[in-house]
């Protein structure tokens, strides 16, 4: 295996200025009929996104310059266990504390029905504190989803449904999601919401190749859908991808929430076979994925391991079977928590993968190695990939291909490639 870089174009913010641009963002957003020193809840989910603590923060600001009185809500869905200190605690775990971001934070898996849909009749649900506030705004990044593709897919409408209906209301999408789809269903509960509720907009952030913040920008609710919609182009442009189509193998050195809502994005890995009614993407081909650990911060939630063809021993040691269900049952992806087979070692799990990929010759098989599906800048490449890679304006050659070693336990004496 040899070493490539992918070569990216970006221009992050600045992080010493991320705080005053999601500050700034607040002065977009509509509080018209909100009283003076009214309270606004301001929703803060629990994904990897970059500078959350500052962009939190920076939006909590943003409120009080506005006049008003802001405090911090989980949206998250069934998060953290479906318990008010499990959100609570997943929060600090991204760093968005009391402390961090100046602000009382209010967690709870209360929620308020606020409506039903015209056509269904299906139950809208709000977080019971957001849904007492005198205006809401989300704070959120715009990026392609990993079970559906549509208009509006992962951001500020999909927190609204999904994130502000806490356990309740992301089971409740997810179980018309069998047979009304994601894509058709949070464009008209997000209209709902809006009617039912005010919204006074949210803070859309858009990241780059690297996952750094390059756009921070603030949407009044009239805007919702449509500026979503222009958003999620530009982050389907900047989303990182793998740097070639077809694999006979892919390993992935860690998976968790924190990394994707499905553990390994399915827009990067290709599979999303544990989704009902929802194809998946066209590209890459990866023949077989083996997986070797679970993230820290996604506290043993496991969701995504099922998209693996082998897992080290290492996965299965540090699930928690708990919080890996309830994520499981509320999405209605219990495929993708399911326990592929299990290797001692790295070795094991390089040797399963190539044993099982067909008449492929070890010196001809197409093998990569990444950190996680967010970190993609570089690489671990077999050999055919590397003089492929040669020859390409977009990939750099780094270090060239030398045998693979282990360590005395078996596992890849490399650390990961990011």
């Amino acid at each position: 295996m040899g070493v490539i870089e992918q070569v990216w174009d970006v221009d992050p913010i600045p992080t010493d200025e991320v705080a005053d641009r999601a500050a700034a963002a607040v002065d977009a957003l509509d509080f018209d009929g909100v009283p003076e020193g009214g309270e606004v809840a301001v929703g803060a989910g629990s994904r990897g996104i970059a500078n959350l603590p500052e962009i939190v923060g920076g939006v909590v600001r943003g409120v009080r310059e506005q006049g008003y009185d802001p405090f911090v809500f989980p949206a998250m869905g069934s998060h953290g266990g479906a318990t008010a200190e499990g959100q609570r605690e997943k929060l600090a775990t991204l760093g968005v504390t009391e402390e961090s971001v100046d602000c009382e934070i209010r967690a709870t898996m209360d929620v308020e029905q606020v409506g039903t849909t015209p056509e269904r009749d299906v139950a809208v649900y709000a977080d019971a504190h957001a849904a007492a506030a005198d205006a809401i705004v989300m704070a959120n990044r715009i990026k392609p989803h990993t079970d559906f593709t549509g208009e509006v897919e992962s951001g500020l409408s999909k927190m609204l449904v999904i994130g502000m209906g806490k356990q309740r209301g992301a089971k409740m999408a997810h179980d018309w999601a069998v047979d009304w789809s994601l894509r058709n269903m949070i464009p008209e509960i997000t209209t709902q919401l809006l009617e039912a509720l005010p919204v006074a907009g949210g803070v859309a952030i858009v990241e780059d190749e690297h996952d750094d913040t390059t756009l921070i920008e603030g949407v009044p609710a009239s805007g919702f859908l449509d500026r979503e919609r222009e958003l999620l182009e530009m982050a389907r442009a900047r989303m990182p991808t793998l740097p070639f189509e077809e694999l006979d193998v892919l390993v992935v050195d860690q998976l968790g929430k924190d990394i994707s809502g499905q553990g390994m994005d399915t827009n990067v890995t290709g599979r999303r076979h544990f989704t009902i009614a929802e194809p998946e993407p066209e590209s890459p081909d990866i023949k077989r994925v083996y997986a070797r650990s679970l993230t820290s911060k996604t506290h043993g939630n496991a969701m995504g391991m099922g998209a693996a063809d082998f897992v080290h021993e290492d996965i299965a040691e540090t699930v928690d079977t708990s919080k890996s269900l309830i994520n499981a049952i509320t999405a209605s992806t219990v495929r993708g928590v399911r326990l592929p087979p299990v290797v001692e070692t790295d070795r094991a799990g390089l040797i399963a993968t190539l044993g099982t990929i067909g008449p492929v010759a070890g010196p001809e098989a197409r093998v990569l190695r990444v950190t996680d599906t967010m970190r993609l800048e570089r690489c671990y490449a077999s050999a055919p990939l590397v003089e492929e890679a040669r020859e390409r304006d977009d990939l750099r050659v780094v270090e060239e291909p030398v045998p693979v070693r282990f360590d005395e336990d078996g596992r890849f004496a490399a650390a990961s490639p990011d």
